[in-house]
């Protein structure tokens, strides 16, 4: 079942306190990044965030497991109501998660 728009700007406009916000189209589904750093995903209508020991302390309750058939475990994140909730587990998930790389300049 691919994602309702709706739900997905919903998700987009509760985490915009953490940075910048930006999601990409993946097969239905959707990548979340902040500031360019994945760190999320939305599948079926479900919000996902990487699994990092910085976050889960902050979880509410810990659920694991895959956003889609052949996935790893992701934190599933059942209270997406809570604006203040998810912008803290952002702010702790990003800082343990790697950087973008740079893109090479194709012309050098």
């Amino acid at each position: 079942m691919a994602c309702n728009s709706d739900f997905v700007q919903y998700i987009i406009d509760q985490c915009s306190g953490s940075g910048e916000i930006a999601v990409k189209k993946m097969m239905g589904d959707y990548c979340v990044y902040c500031d360019g750093v994945l760190f999320g995903l939305i599948c079926d209508n479900n919000f996902y965030l990487k699994v990092t020991e910085s976050c889960r302390p902050l979880l509410k309750e810990v659920i694991l497991r895959p956003p889609y058939d052949g996935a790893k475990d992701y934190f599933y994140i059942s209270d997406v109501d809570d604006r203040d909730y998810l912008i803290s587990l952002i702010k702790a998930t990003i800082p343990a998660l790697p950087k973008p790389k740079a893109k090479k300049n194709p012309l050098k």
